[in-house]
């Protein structure tokens, strides 16, 4: 039967569940490409100015369908770490930070996990660089209290040239001031510049943070991707013949009554929890019985812990530490670890019920006990945590420590009441850090500069860290021995089903994962066939080949915008005037941690690229699917 027939007989060419940086990427790419997309998720849809006023409003912040919430903050907990993720139609980018950093260490790049497929960092390179450009990423452009202590703790510890401005997706300018579509040369929506009132993770309620909605998401409904909120999928189910039915209910519903969707290709983008859950659901209800053995191993805390320290009540008028973005800088106090200061806006101290005294971890006294102890010596301090909510955004910084350290738990299932429900053990690499000594010389020292006490999530008490950067468990791999999905994001036993999101990430990142997610998801649908085309992938567990990208037959964004999707794709310069201007100047591109990016012009090769990868693209242009003078065109408009 011809691909188009076929494609008739399902209700949707692909259905994609979830609608974060993978999932919307998806939706574009595949809607740009002629397929009728439908996206699932399970969170609600938020206007502007729907979002919480505060983190207090619970039923507009937190996400338990169960009790009445459909806000954007999901809180879940494994064995052995606290997850924190997001929910709603633009999935984690509603309650996400806005930052947007490439990879400083090759570690992630490097491990052996996937190292061997291909040269990642030159191949990655010109997505991150294309995600870059749809997200609207440029540097803080504003030094706030916090940023200066950073870089005082920094210069303490010898490690003050490693202090940066953090890139950011958010549209700056005047503040408050409507700016016409800055990115996408019309096709995009009406922006406002930034107020920075530090209420990036309660949901921007002021336009102008780069929200999947106000570019991926937008323009693949422009396109006519449909996208369906508050539907949980329960199953994915394969049909005689080929393709899925996909089987949901209503979120926060009787998960009896369900719906069926049909689809011939199914992308799975939940979230890394999400899409772990759903898996491992099915495998061991036999729906889908030829899953990796892999699936759950290698599942990442991008080895992580979130502190602070706030400043005592009697010195609360002292400070203000809630303006700015939600994170405005970092440092590098060693060569794995990385830490930001964070904040939430004024009146958001909700999440301050999730810390407790800091404690180290190790030595041969039980750490609860030594919590105890430092209760009973400082009662002051613990109790100031929680009597001083109602000022906590103003009086802390919150550090979030990341690390690129090769450890990993590995999630398995259990089942409970009918439903699975997920639990971990400590997996591949050294043990998943309970407490991070030099994050926590961090925050003590931040401390001692604002008349502060010292907090870990509370979790640690008990040697659960909180991480909410949850990543891997479908990892990448040469084979289905060794990866749960094949290098071009192609689940290994299930043809037309795909994993692109949080849960393909390799290895730990060390920096905050969204724009990784989003440019892995931008390299995976490149290579797509345009609908009715001819498949350039190898099949389903053939070796890999490194393919060119296939150009769309509708791009959404004109071809002279500043994130138009440039083929054959290549590292570019935005024009002068693009984007939002940070204060006071154009916009600047993506900063680079080693240096300024690199700028090359279009045929050239990043100078990471192996010697010989010119003329492997040389070859490969042979080969495209796009006619050459196409992709010229295009690059160069």
């Amino acid at each position: 039967m011809h691909a188009e027939d076929r494609a008739a007989d399902f209700a949707y060419d692909v259905v994609v569940v979830g609608s974060g940086f993978g999932g919307s990427v998806t939706a574009l790419r595949l809607a740009e490409k002629g397929y009728r997309v439908c996206v699932l998720e399970a969170g609600r849809r938020f206007a502007d100015d729907e979002f919480a006023t505060t983190s207090w409003d619970v039923r507009k912040f937190l996400f338990a369908p169960r009790l009445g919430c459909f806000g954007i903050q999901r809180i879940r907990l494994l064995r052995d770490v606290v997850v924190l993720a997001g929910a709603g139609v633009g999935g984690g980018s509603l309650v996400y930070a806005n930052t947007l950093y490439q990879p400083k260490s090759d570690a992630f790049y490097n491990d052996p996990q996937w190292a061997h497929i291909t040269d990642w960092k030159a191949e990655l390179a010109p997505y991150y660089d294309q995600a870059s450009r749809m997200l609207g990423v440029v540097p803080n452009p504003t030094v706030t209290p916090s940023d200066e202590i950073m870089k005082q703790v920094a210069d303490e510890m010898g490690v003050g040239h490693t202090y940066r401005p953090t890139p950011v997706g958010v549209c700056f300018g005047t503040p408050g001031a409507a700016i016409p579509d800055p990115y996408f040369g019309g096709a995009g929506p009406e922006r406002r510049g930034c107020l920075e009132c530090g209420e990036c993770m309660t949901g921007c309620r002021h336009n102008a943070k780069n929200t999947l909605l106000k570019n991926y998401l937008y323009l693949a409904e422009k396109l006519g991707a449909e996208v369906r909120e508050r539907t949980t999928v329960a199953a994915i189910k394969p049909r005689p013949g080929g393709g899925y039915d996909v089987v949901t209910h209503r979120s926060g519903g009787s998960a009896r009554r369900t719906t069926s969707i049909t689809a011939a290709q199914v992308v799975v983008a939940a979230g890394t929890w999400g899409t772990q859950e759903l898996l491992h659901g099915m495998r061991r209800s036999g729906d889908l019985p030829h899953l990796s053995e892999r699936l759950g191993y290698l599942t990442r805390t991008n080895s992580e812990a979130l502190c602070a320290s706030s400043t005592k009540l009697r010195s609360k008028d002292q400070h203000d530490f809630h303006h700015g973005v939600a994170i405005t800088s970092s440092i590098h106090p060693d060569e794995v670890t990385h830490v930001e200061p964070v904040r939430y806006g004024k009146g958001s101290g909700l999440m301050g019920l999730l810390l407790t005294l800091m404690t180290d971890g190790g030595g041969r006294v039980p750490r609860w006990l030594r919590w105890l102890g430092q209760a009973v010596r400082h009662p002051g301090l613990l109790l100031s945590t929680y009597a001083g909510l109602g000022s906590w955004p103003e009086r802390t910084i919150i550090a979030l420590v990341m690390q690129t350290s090769d450890n990993s738990i590995t999630v398995s299932p259990k089942k409970r009441r009918r439903k699975v429900r997920l639990t971990s053990t400590q997996g591949h690499g050294d043990p998943n850090p309970t407490w991070i000594p030099v994050g926590n010389e961090v925050v003590r020292r931040i401390s001692d500069k604002i008349d502060g006490g010292s907090y870990s999530s509370a979790g640690e008490i008990f040697n659960i860290p909180m991480t909410a950067h949850f990543l891997g468990g479908c990892p990448i791999g040469d084979s289905a021995e060794h990866g749960v999905i094949d290098p071009y994001h192609r689940v290994y036993g299930h043809p037309g089903l795909h994993v692109v999101d949080g849960a393909a990430i390799s290895a730990n990142l060390g920096v905050n994962p969204s724009l990784t997610i989003t440019a892995q998801a931008e390299r995976a649908m490149a290579v797509w066939p345009n609908r009715g085309e001819a498949d350039p992938r190898p099949a389903l567990g053939a070796g890999y080949e490194r393919l060119s990208p296939i150009a769309p037959v509708r791009p959404a964004v004109p071809p002279t915008a500043p994130a138009a999707l440039r083929l054959p794709l290549y590292v570019v310069s935005p024009p002068a005037g693009a984007g939002c201007a940070p204060r006071g100047g154009t916009p600047a591109a993506l900063p680079n941690l080693d240096g300024p990016p690199a700028r090359l012009r279009p045929g050239a090769l990043p100078a990471h690229s192996p010697r010989d990868a010119r003329d492997d693209a040389s070859e490969r242009r042979d080969h495209d699917v796009v006619p050459s003078e196409t992709a010229t065109s295009e690059a160069t408009a």
